[in-house]
């Protein structure tokens, strides 16, 4: 009797038929993952689709970036596409173009004319591609900055016509103003490329935007205090920065910079003297440290005076209880009056004294109703005279609490004026008895 073969031990496995000859395709996204890496190819893709267009149609030339990305892996290739549109070729290691017998680009920043209204042709081709494949900005920006560290590779012209774009892209919010952060290297600031650079970039930004347009970015980016860091040493100071921008006609970004600096000034002047009055040192030192502040920032007295009722009024810790307010103000006034009254030496720092106290307590609502308790201490102590006060009742205020303070003031004003009144009828009667 034959053995009958159960069908459940059948090998499954080796009885399924064999796909001989049949390849089996693998998956688009495998595909993708192990093909080369061919920058060149791409080049020469993207060459073609360029040479497609008429040149200097700057329409028909961003239409064929735009149907060109549905076909090239721009996803893959976007820098080495950045490097052409801005160079006219691909970067070779250390920052030179690859030389291969391929033609260079006939649309790039680098063949540009060298003037910007050319340049912003260009950059607009930029901004259209960018606004359609919005996954290319990272790409961008990280050929911007690759570009940047090889600006010593680069003729003047080049250089020139890159960073007005850079500018151009920048303002247009188009890229960060970070990028410029590369030119901090030390032999490119040192050779001076990097200010060259930067002043070609603020100059462009400049003639699109506002200068705190630009302060704004610069903030941002987190360089609006190292700009001096663009100089090279040997030239890095104030003066310099000064003479150097105004012979470059960017007066308003001189402007800026000092600004930047005196406030960065005045909050070191005010943190100091907020650390001096907790280490209780006395009026006289710290009169004097605020005396020498006051030359070193070249500050004018009216200016400086506020900042000294700022110092001394953020020593106070404001948080106590509501009915305690009126004591902690009387107290430190009275206390540091003398330090006030060295920088009111004249009427109009006691004028501009009085309408940063107005303000201040208009700012601190804690404060409001104490404004003439303020004045008064002030008057007595003989920081601010009876004429600053009457001059600022009568037409120094500010709009700040404007009708809250006058009518605060109005009785103390009127005493002011009776005793001014018996001050001058003693004097003529002391006359008459001569």
């Amino acid at each position: 009797m034959s053995a009958i073969q159960n069908p459940n031990n059948v090998n499954t496995k080796s009885s399924l038929p064999a796909l001989h000859g049949v390849k089996i395709k693998a998956r688009k996204g495998q595909q993708k993952a192990q093909a080369k890496y061919e920058p060149t190819v791409f080049r020469d893709s993207i060459l073609k689709t360029l040479l497609e267009a008429q040149p200097g149609n700057f329409e028909e030339i961003s239409q064929n970036l735009d149907v060109a990305g549905n076909t090239l892996e721009y996803r893959k290739y976007g820098e080495t596409l950045f490097e052409i549109l801005l160079t006219g070729g691909v970067l070779a290691p250390g920052g030179t173009i690859v030389d291969d017998g391929a033609k260079r680009s006939p649309f790039s920043i680098f063949t540009a004319e060298d003037n910007i209204e050319s340049i912003k042709k260009h950059v607009e081709v930029f901004n259209k591609l960018i606004r359609r494949y919005k996954y290319l900005q990272r790409s961008f920006e990280e050929t911007i900055r690759n570009l940047l560290q090889y600006i010593n590779k680069w003729g003047s012209e080049e250089n020139n016509k890159l960073a007005t774009a850079i500018g151009l892209f920048a303002s247009g919010q188009m890229t960060n103003i970070n990028v410029l952060t590369i030119l901090f290297k030390e032999h490119l600031v040192k050779e001076g490329l990097s200010l060259q650079f930067v002043t070609s970039v603020f100059k462009a930004y400049l003639g699109e935007q506002s200068i705190d347009h630009l302060g704004s970015s610069l903030k941002k980016a987190g360089i609006d205090n190292k700009l001096l860091e663009f100089f090279p040493p040997n030239k890095r100071d104030e003066e310099y920065f000064a003479r150097y921008f105004e012979a470059e006609d960017m007066k308003q970004l001189v402007e800026y910079h000092s600004q930047k600096q005196r406030n960065s000034m005045k909050e070191q002047t005010i943190d100091h003297v907020k650390e001096m009055l907790e280490a209780e040192n006395n009026s006289q030192e710290i009169v004097a440290y605020l005396k020498q502040r006051i030359k070193e920032g070249n500050w004018q007295e009216s200016d400086f005076v506020q900042i000294v009722w700022v110092a001394l009024m953020q020593a106070v810790d404001w948080s106590t209880r509501p009915e305690m307010i009126e004591n902690q103000a009387s107290r430190q006034i009275k206390k540091n009056a003398e330090i006030l009254a060295a920088f009111a030496s004249n009427p109009k720092s006691e004028l501009a004294l009085l309408q940063k106290i107005q303000i201040y307590c208009h700012e601190n609502t804690r404060l409001m109703k104490h404004f003439r308790l303020i004045v008064k201490i002030l008057y007595e102590k003989d920081v601010v005279s009876e004429n600053a006060i009457f001059y600022w009742y009568e037409k120094g205020s500010k709009p700040q609490g404007k009708g809250l303070f006058l009518k605060q003031m109005e009785s103390f004003v009127n005493w002011l004026r009776t005793v001014e009144t018996e001050s001058e009828d003693d004097e003529e009667e002391e006359g008459d008895e001569e």
